[in-house]
């Protein structure tokens, strides 16, 4: 049985932020979200949808992070985000966690619309 993942690109330029997403749609996965982990390889990401803040509590790595509203236009970026801070965007309804530094080597902009798409391993090839 093939396996599920999302991608997620920039409408704008087609440019693949991510391809190896993770949609935390369950209570459990939203309340795990990157806990216990170590590191978060560069191309991996969590989408928490329904979500305009996080907080980096108990956390052991700096995260970078997208935030966007309904229509998945982003409403706010921020780098390297800390462990043990907290961050937010009014009127954004999902969030976007990536490894930090992928947003420098990105043009992800405010304003841009972005695409999650679910695929699954045998299509990626």
């Amino acid at each position: 049985m093939a396996t599920e993942r999302h991608e997620v690109r920039v409408e704008r330029t087609g440019e693949l932020i991510a391809d190896r997403i993770v949609v935390a749609s369950s209570m459990f996965q939203r309340m795990r979200g990157l806990l216990g982990k170590s590191s978060l390889p560069p191309g991996e990401g969590i989408w928490f949808p329904r979500t305009s803040s996080i907080h980096m509590w108990f956390m052991r790595f700096p995260i970078d992070v997208v935030y966007v509203d309904r229509e998945m236009r982003v409403k706010k970026t921020v780098a390297s985000l800390k462990p043990w801070r907290f961050s937010g965007a009014r009127g954004s309804r999902s969030t976007l966690e990536l490894a930090a530094g992928a947003l420098a080597s990105l043009d992800v902009r405010v304003g841009d619309l972005l695409t999650l798409t679910a695929c699954t391993e045998a299509e990626a090839g």
